[in-house]
């Protein structure tokens, strides 16, 4: 089992959030356990600017056992399809195409995603599983 995670857990995880730091590390913890974990290049990003030291953050992420997994181009255009429905649904960039192609990435290079952002991501990426520190009783 592939799981892919967003900087949303992420962030929660590195910045001992209140309200779902606890909840998101358990189900990073059980992800760990079903399989491995990968963050691809926007998430990475992302992730990477709650740190200081860049050297710091790759030791966390080695530490988590967060492996790096760059998007694919067949994965980029997965991603080009979900933006221009959004687009088509009169969407104004209100989303940027990062959340579409961590999106696509989940879909096509993962088993599931573990997110916060769980309304978005069923809306665009109906087959894509996904894990929600938000409805988790753990």
């Amino acid at each position: 089992m592939i799981t892919a995670v967003d900087s949303s857990v992420l962030i929660d995880i590195f910045g001992a959030d209140g309200t779902f730091g606890a909840r998101s590390a358990n189900l990073l913890r059980r992800c760990l356990s079903d399989g491995s974990v990968i963050a691809c290049e926007i998430v990475w990003t992302e992730t990477a600017l709650a740190f200081e030291e860049e050297h710091t953050f790759v030791r966390a992420m080695e530490t988590l056992s967060i492996n790096f997994s760059p998007i694919a181009q067949t994965t980029a255009l997965v991603s080009a399809r979900a933006w221009r429905k959004y687009l088509a649904r009169g969407g104004r960039h209100k989303r940027v195409v990062a959340d579409f192609l961590v999106g696509a990435h989940a879909l096509e290079q993962a088993d599931r995603l573990l997110t916060r952002d769980r309304g978005f991501y069923r809306d665009y990426f109906v087959k894509l599983r996904v894990l929600d520190p938000q409805s988790s009783t753990q």
